[in-house]
């Protein structure tokens, strides 16, 4: 058994194979997948599983050495990051055409149920040494 709290085996396997510099994409219901990338669809319901969920669960499991989320996520939100949005690092905000051209070199998008525009995060794998 894990100790980790992530359970879905197909996610963590993911992550586990995941090296230097690649990339992990969480994104929200709408968020257009290409077909390069590994797709692990977790979207049951709208809502369910919220992007912060998954957020918080993969980065328990993943080294993160940086992060980029779309500049209209943050123009939503007032100015200030989204409520979803709890990074170990300071995220990168680029425009939601670059994120999913972006998205277009990833190695696994998760998809989520989340309905909330713009809840959508690359996050490029660190090391832990």
């Amino acid at each position: 058994m894990k100790r980790t709290a992530l359970l879905h085996a197909e996610l963590s396997h993911a992550i586990a194979t995941l090296g230097h510099g690649d990339t992990l994409v969480i994104g929200d219901v709408g968020l257009p997948i290409p077909s390069g990338p590994r797709r692990i669809d977790l979207a049951l319901t709208p809502g369910i599983p919220a992007v912060a969920d998954v957020l918080r669960v993969v980065l328990e499991e993943m080294q993160v050495e940086k992060a980029v989320i779309a500049t209209e996520a943050v123009e939503r939100n007032g100015g200030q990051l989204p409520t979803w949005c709890h990074l170990p690092v300071e995220p990168q905000a680029v425009s939601h055409d670059e994120f999913k051209r972006l998205t277009q070199q990833a190695h696994v998008m998760v998809r989520t149920g989340e309905c909330t525009p713009y809840a959508n995060v690359i996050l490029v794998a660190g090391v832990t040494f």
